[in-house]
């Protein structure tokens, strides 16, 4: 299979993150960040560029430039392996892949990310975990919207949930999720799914660390689901993007509760009233 890598040109460290998260959501199956540029890889065909152009122009990044070159297919898990070391967030929950040593922290999670986003590394990832920590998850129903790797899901588990759900739209990130729920013995509820719409249960507590773009798109579809007095996290926008999630998630009668900052990146708690 031929791959493409696109190469777009910004040396801000919270432009690149940003385009990182954006590019998760077009069919990209990895990323490396340059001094100058973030490198994302694509099968040949999956997309034109007309399309990235759009993507950038939606979301402010007009300004940012990009190249197209064929190249190899990579070893990804190789490519993985060499960017990926152990993280400890909040100094209680260690995130280590399969080839790391025990971190023995307080809750330790193995996570193989493969083409997957959710290590813990990125600012969302790791803030996301941080306003999980702070509530009471015990024998909660829980959704994890955009699960990724499944890391979000594998830790509510291990807080007292006892099977959360985990929806991915991509193939590779739905077996990535359940592969690492079997390597951290955690019992969650992996599936397959284009949107919320096809899901029949409620919840107490929603997770959508996504982008800003999918949650305006979407937060109508997973309102429903939620039961009345309910919590809903929220991550992967910008800092700019403050106003307008408050004003959606006003519009839903969902209260904030807590808000973390990590550099440009935002995570932020609310309650349904």
């Amino acid at each position: 299979m031929q791959y493409l890598q696109y190469e777009f040109f910004s040396s801000s460290e919270d432009e690149q993150q940003w385009l990182i998260a954006l590019l998760s959501d077009l069919p990209f199956e990895g990323f490396e960040e340059t001094n100058i540029s973030v490198l994302a890889f694509i099968k040949a065909d999956a997309i034109d560029d007309g399309e990235v152009r759009l993507t950038l122009d939606a979301n402010n990044l007009s300004h940012v430039q990009f190249a197209v070159n064929v190249i190899e297919q990579k070893n990804w898990n190789e490519e993985w392996e060499k960017n990926f070391p152990p993280v400890i967030i909040a100094e209680r929950v260690g995130i280590r892949a399969p080839f790391h040593e025990p971190l023995n922290t307080e809750i330790e999670l193995i996570i193989e990310p493969k083409m997957s986003f959710g290590t813990g590394h990125h600012s969302t990832t790791a803030s996301m975990i941080e306003l999980m920590l702070g509530l009471d998850l015990k024998n909660k129903l829980l959704l994890d919207m955009g699960s990724g790797t499944g890391v979000l899901a594998i830790l509510a588990n291990k807080l007292g949930v006892e099977v959360p759900v985990a929806i991915d739209h991509e193939e590779w990130a739905y077996q990535n999720a359940i592969e690492n729920a079997q390597r951290n013995n955690s019992n969650i509820d992996a599936r397959l799914s284009e949107a919320a719409v096809a899901i029949e249960e409620k919840f107490d507590v929603i997770l959508a660390n996504i982008n800003r773009h999918i949650i305006v798109e979407n937060l109508h579809h997973w309102m429903p689901l939620l039961n009345p007095n309910g919590e809903v996290l929220l991550s992967g926008f910008i800092e700019q993007d403050i106003p307008i999630i408050r004003e959606l998630c006003a519009s839903f009668s969902l209260e904030e509760r807590q808000l973390l900052q990590k550099g440009e990146w935002i995570a932020m708690k609310f309650q349904h009233t």
